[in-house]
This record gives C-alpha cells, structure tokens and sequence, in this order.
C-alpha cells in the first residue's frame, strides 16, 4: 500500500466513516503486552480519540509477565482493563469464564463481519468452542513464528562457494526443516568477517511459553496433531507419533549443534539481541518484531525474511491476538466504539502501514501487499498453514506441563524424546480429567 493512498483513505474515515455514539465521553484501558505493535497502537489510537471525544490509556506489560498478570487481572475480576488484547490461547478461558463479553449481537447491529477477516485468524483469535460462529474477540494482530537471516553473509561468494561443496546447493533461504539446520551448522563457531559467528537463535526459554512455541515451530511441519480427532483429547499415538519423536529429536540437535554458548533460557529478546549484535546468522521469531528489524538503522538493510520452512508439511506456529471487552469494565459502551472503529478497513490499512499486523482481507488481498514490506509476502505464507497451542480454559496448566517436558529434554539432557512425549500426554490427561473432559 501506498503512504498517500492511506492517508487519503483516513482522512475519508476522519470526515464521516465513524462517530461517537451518545454516550459520554469515557476514559478507556486498553491492556496489551509491551512491545514495538502495542506503540503503533498508541499511535493510531490517537484517531479514535480525536473521533469521539473518549480518552485512550493504555497497560502495556513486558512479554515474560504478560499472562501471569492479566490473568490474574481476569480471574479476579478486576476493572483495570476495559479492553484487552490477549493471547489466542486465553480464549477458551476469556469465554467460558466470563471474562469476555459476547460480541454476536454487536457485531450483526453494527455490520461487522467476521468473512472479513483471514479465517484462521477467526478461528484462533476470536471462536469458542472452536470453529463455532461465537466470538469474544475481533481479530486484532496477526503474527506467526518466522526467521531473519543474515543475507549478506549467504551473499558472501567465498561462503557461498564453500556452502555449495559441502551440501550440493546454494547457500539461501532452506527449503526444509533439515535444510534449515544443516545452513545454521554451516554457520556454528564460523569467523565472519574476523569475529566468530553461530548458527541461530531458537526458543528455549523455560519460565513462559519459550520453549513451547519453539519445539512446536518443528513439530508441525513434521505433522504434529494434539489429538487423533478433533475435540476427543485421543492423543495417544498423535503427541507421540513417530513423526513427534522425529522433530523433537531434531530440535534438541539443533539446539547442541548449532546455537550460541550458553543459549539455553532465550527467548523473543535475546533472539533480536543476537540478530542485531551480529552473534548469529539467523534466528527464530515472531514476526510482529520484523518490522522494527527492518528498520534498524545498523542491521535492517543486512536482513532478509522467510516463514518457517516445511518438512513433511507446511506448518507455522500461530501468535498474534484478538481484541476483547472485558466483562467487568464499567465503559463497556465506549470499548464497543473502539472495537467498531478497530474494525474498519481504512483503520485496518493505517494499522498494518504503523507497524502492526492486520488480519483483514482488504488489507492482506490488497495487491500490493507481498511488496509492501520485505517480509509481508512470508507473512502471508506463514499464516496460510498455523496451528495454535490449547486454547482450552486449562491453558496455563497444559504450557507448564509442555515447558516442563520440552525444557528437560532439550535443555537439560533428560531422558529420550519418547519418554518426554509420553509423559506429557500424561500429564495433559490428568488436566483434562479434572476438567471432566475425558
């Protein structure tokens, strides 16, 4: 898109696309983590302001202490947050506790359509049960699991030549999970450039969700289910298939064999730190921080992009989040008017030109989209095959279980991939008995 052609179009929103209802004017939290899309947000959010007279706040919380205080903000019934972008994963939860306020209605009365928006983005982000036409959430910010790489080092002619040798192809963007691994080996204790380089960053932080979202980034292209069919929680034989076993094993290899030292608890941070302090040639990351790596005044123009690579199939582990009205805010009038006004495509267009993902069509159809940043084209790729973890209420308990099994496997030397696999469908069943699920 072109930076006229979306000024033209808010200024058409700012003229008549959207006013205030009758309510008074209200002052509004909006509670998010905290992070380069949340200060777009803020940004754009100026606009709705100056529309309708209502005050933004904003609650950002930094990524590692994100869940644990929102969803202790939730569970408690708290008023600080009258809207919330939260986790695909607390959907579940958000609706069948009430934490959410239904947006049917509001949706039919006002002419949002949720055909507007990428379906998986609707499926994941705003759907419970799953896949039902019930939603507590409008798709907010799209984002996938992705990878940066280093492309003038894979430009380098001497590398490039020695690359060849070594494997029979160029040295580029992998085209495979294995190749993916084989290229950062290449990389692993290489001089570069007279400084000793390392392969990549992978997740493998313990306390959050590190681990998870990194294991999974291998598991699903190796075709990884959670359950042999869907809504029976029958893991057996999916959570430790063979195929499992295989992409487990070849996530603890490529954290032994082609990391940097002592790179056992990173995560989203320590992964852009690598990348711009040039200690790798590539790393793993979501990529809602891609458009702050390209603009990097030292490494952005050093940069290339590319969507987790497929093994057996295509597979991209799901972030990104759906905007909700929290049951108990006392303006919840006013956090309709923004969640209306978030919606509109004009909107939708500033908010991918800011620095955040839009999940709507008009935004991701529009032609000139895969040129319109140096990873929006990946973007697309990575989000037309995601999977998510659980989104069931018992969230929190099955990603401890996960961390867990993975971080002592892979970090710390623990038992075959198996027996971790093994014990997590263990583990997971309980969770799921004392839910009275099974």
């Amino acid at each position: 898109m072109k930076t006229a052609k979306l000024l033209a179009a808010t200024a058409l929103v700012a003229a008549g696309g959207f006013t205030a209802s009758n309510a008074q004017a209200a002052d509004l939290t909006l509670c998010w983590a905290a992070w380069d899309p949340a200060n777009a947000l803020v940004e754009l959010s100026k606009e709705f302001e100056s529309q309708s007279g209502h005050t933004m706040n904003f609650e950002f919380v930094p990524w590692p202490n994100f869940a644990d205080r929102m969803l202790n903000e939730l569970n408690s019934g708290g008023k600080l947050c009258d809207l919330l972008i939260g986790d695909s994963q607390w959907i579940g939860g958000g609706a069948e506790s009430g934490h959410y306020v239904k947006l049917n209605t509001f949706f039919d009365s006002e002419g949002i359509s949720m055909d507007d928006f990428a379906p998986a983005t609707v499926y994941a982000y705003s759907t419970w049960p799953k896949g039902t036409p019930n939603y507590y959430a409008l798709p907010a910010m799209g984002d996938a699991n992705g990878w940066y790489y280093r492309k003038d080092w894979f430009a380098d002619p001497e590398l490039q030549a020695e690359f060849k040798a070594k494997h029979g192809r160029d040295l580029g963007v992998p085209n495979t999970q294995k190749e993916l691994l084989e290229t950062a080996q290449f990389f692993q204790g290489r001089e570069v450039d007279g400084q000793t380089r390392y392969g990549a960053t992978i997740h493998t932080e313990r306390g959050s969700e590190g681990i998870t979202m990194g294991v999974t980034s291998a598991l699903y292209p190796w075709g990884f289910k959670y359950e042999n069919t869907p809504g029976k929680y029958d893991m057996e034989g999916a959570v430790n298939s063979a195929d499992a076993v295989d992409a487990l094993e070849f996530y603890k290899e490529f954290y032994k064999t082609a990391t940097p030292p002592g790179y056992s608890d990173g995560y989203m941070v320590a992964g852009l730190d690598a990348i711009k302090s040039g200690q790798v040639a590539m790393g793993m990351n979501w990529f809602a921080f891609f458009p702050g790596l390209a603009a990097d005044p030292d490494v952005g123009d050093k940069l290339g992009f590319f969507a987790n690579p497929p093994q057996k199939v295509e597979g991209s582990t799901l972030g990104g989040q759906g905007i909700s009205v929290v049951a108990y805010s006392e303006n919840q009038d006013a956090a309709l008017e923004y969640v209306k006004w978030f919606a509109q495509p004009d909107v939708q267009a500033k908010w991918w030109e800011l620095g955040g993902y839009s999940a709507h069509n008009s935004v991701l159809n529009d032609p000139g989209f895969p040129e319109s940043a140096p990873f929006a084209g990946e973007f697309l790729k990575a989000m037309a095959a995601v999977q998510d973890f659980w989104q069931e209420p018992a969230y929190a308990e099955l990603l401890l279980a996960m961390q867990k099994r993975m971080h002592d496997y892979v970090v710390a030397d623990q038992g075959t991939a198996q027996e971790a696999l093994d014990k997590l469908i263990e583990d997971w069943t309980e969770t799921f008995e004392d839910e009275g699920k099974i």
